[in-house]
């Protein structure tokens, strides 16, 4: 298998904008429609929904801005040509593992050891 981190990385950033695009979307609708009523969510039968939309929507807001993050700092490996070395041992992470998670920051062995940052 030939990997193309340039490629892996610009279809994975773009996939993840638009996830956080619709995200932000979402959040927003649902606030806008929870300004429209007044809405008890403790006796509002729809009220405990939404309220659980908005917070798994925020909690994965928070996620896709760090795996936009991850991925920023990955093309900035790729760029300083350090891309594909784990940053604890300093030896080549498998192609497998960059396929699955292009930005991977650590080999298998060492992402698996307790008390990696």
């Amino acid at each position: 298998m030939t990997l193309d981190p340039a490629a892996l990385l610009a279809e994975r950033t773009a996939a993840a904008r638009a996830q956080e695009q619709a995200l932000r979307a979402a959040i927003e609708a649902t606030q806008d429609a929870r300004s429209l009523t007044f809405t008890d969510d403790e006796h509002d039968p729809e009220g405990s929904t939404a309220s659980l939309d908005q917070a798994r929507d925020t909690a994965l807001l928070v996620q896709v801005t760090r795996t936009l993050a991850e991925l920023e700092a990955a093309q900035a490996r790729l760029a300083a040509g350090t891309y594909g070395l784990c940053e604890r041992c300093g030896r080549p992470i498998a192609e497998e593992r960059l396929a699955a998670r292009p930005e991977a920051r650590f080999c298998i062995t060492c992402a698996a050891r307790p008390g990696r940052p």
